[in-house]
């Protein structure tokens, strides 16, 4: 069977690696040169499988208040709110109460630890370096209001067997040596034993290189137009390049996918949150993170690659504006010297880089069927499309396969909104 999918990022890649594996004859197209240069190029590098958690939150309108006070909140508005900003923030207030985070984050938790499962998967099968180091993660906290606040979450972590452990601020230090500076300001972490680190782009570009041997072809440099409809399926993409057409096709477009969606009466909550990142040289090894760390209060994640370190952040809501950010680059800056003062230098040279996160306000992403009968879904993962690539391709290929999934959809199609989408989705 002949399967298109669109867009070559993390999720595209990957969900061209396992249709290959199952047998069908896959083309991937991209606007890009190659794989992984939008979103999926300098993201936070963090395979953060058991901190897998939705941004709407029951207490993120009090903190949204609390931090536009303070004049350092992680999450910045746009001034000249757009009707799609607005949307989208309301549907994400909307789940901020402790029964939809409970729900949605088990629903992210399924899709996770799935894709650790097949990541495993691919590593046994591929000789794979992408700079990956498995220390686990450690989420930080600097007064024990918030630890206390932590260990509500325990209880779903536990719900689904992930390992964690509560530390006080001598054992933070002894899992991150790095952090011995500051050791009077912290109040302790949440261990997260099996979490992984790893540099996304090489981890794509080792994937494509795979995909290529098993005869996949990648299309390039060519730009999407429109999707063709004929007797409720799609009959072709229209590209710059010609008109492309296959048996089914699948969108893994990121940001962009509600957009081209949107065109064929399909509506998608999926928002471009977008995001910064710096990436820097170490100094020396001992006074540089390990694996990752994320500042809970200031929600970045610190992450080591190679012999950089990795730092990202900010939730700015401002559409598809590109601009990189000089404010957003201070904070970055400082959020890595309130933690590692002695990882870097201040004359290092600095890749400041920004990307659209393709979020939906639930905070879990979409994959499956659509209402037209070989167009299928694999978008929406906001923070987390690294995390869960390999499980998300996987559960893709089964769908279009028409074999069993090795876990649940429930809950992850796009049938869970009930906007504008009028026709039943159809899994053949």
């Amino acid at each position: 069977m002949k399967v298109l999918v669109l867009g070559a990022g993390i999720i595209g890649t990957t969900s061209a690696y396992f249709l290959a594996k199952q047998g069908h004859d896959v083309t991937v197209i991209d606007r890009q040169d190659s794989v992984a240069m939008e979103t999926s190029n300098s993201n936070a590098g963090q395979l953060s499988y058991a901190f897998s958690s939705p941004w709407a939150a029951p207490g993120l309108p009090l903190d949204l208040i609390k931090w536009t006070l303070t004049g350092r909140s992680p999450v910045v508005v746009n001034p000249n709110i757009s009707f799609e900003t607005t949307k989208f923030m309301y549907r994400m207030f909307k789940n901020c109460n402790p029964k939809s985070y409970e729900l949605n984050k088990s629903r992210m938790l399924r899709v996770a630890n799935y894709s650790q499962k097949c990541l495993l998967e691919i590593e046994k099968e591929i000789d794979v370096n992408y700079e990956q180091r498995k220390q686990g993660s450690l989420q930080l906290f600097w007064n024990l209001k918030d630890l206390e606040k932590a260990k509500k979450d325990t209880l779903i972590l536990e719900k689904f067997n992930i390992k964690y452990e509560l530390l006080d601020a001598n054992a933070c230090i002894k899992a991150e040596p790095g952090l011995q500076y500051i050791k009077n300001k912290l109040a302790g972490g949440l261990q997260f034993k099996n979490d992984f680190t790893g540099n996304c782009f090489i981890f794509a570009n080792e994937i494509y290189k795979k995909c290529l041997a098993m005869g996949v072809k990648f299309e390039f440099n060519t730009h999407i137009e429109s999707i063709l409809l004929e007797n409720n399926k799609v009959c072709a993409i229209k590209t710059n390049k010609g008109e492309i057409s296959s048996d089914n096709y699948s969108v893994s477009l990121g940001s962009y996918s509600s957009k081209l969606l949107a065109t064929i009466g399909i509506d998608i909550p999926v928002y471009p949150v977008k995001g910064y990142s710096i990436t820097l040289p170490i100094l020396n090894d001992k006074d540089a993170p390990q694996s990752t760390i994320m500042d809970d209060k200031n929600k970045i994640g610190i992450t080591r690659l190679g012999d950089n370190v990795r730092v990202a952040g900010t939730a700015h809501l401002t559409d598809f504006n590109k601009e990189l950010r000089a404010k957003s680059l201070r904070s970055l800056k400082n959020g890595l010297n309130n933690l590692f003062p002695m990882a870097t230098s201040e004359s290092s040279d600095v890749n400041f880089w920004t990307g659209f996160r393709p979020s939906t306000p639930d905070g879990t992403p979409i994959i499956g069927a659509t209402p037209y009968s070989n167009l299928y879904l694999n978008t929406g993962h906001g923070t987390l499309g690294w995390t869960m690539s390999a499980g998300s391709g996987k559960l893709l290929a089964s769908i279009i396969s028409s074999t069993k999934p090795e876990i649940s959809f429930d809950g992850i199609e796009m049938s869970r909104y009930n906007y504008s989408n009028k026709t039943a989705l159809n899994y053949g």
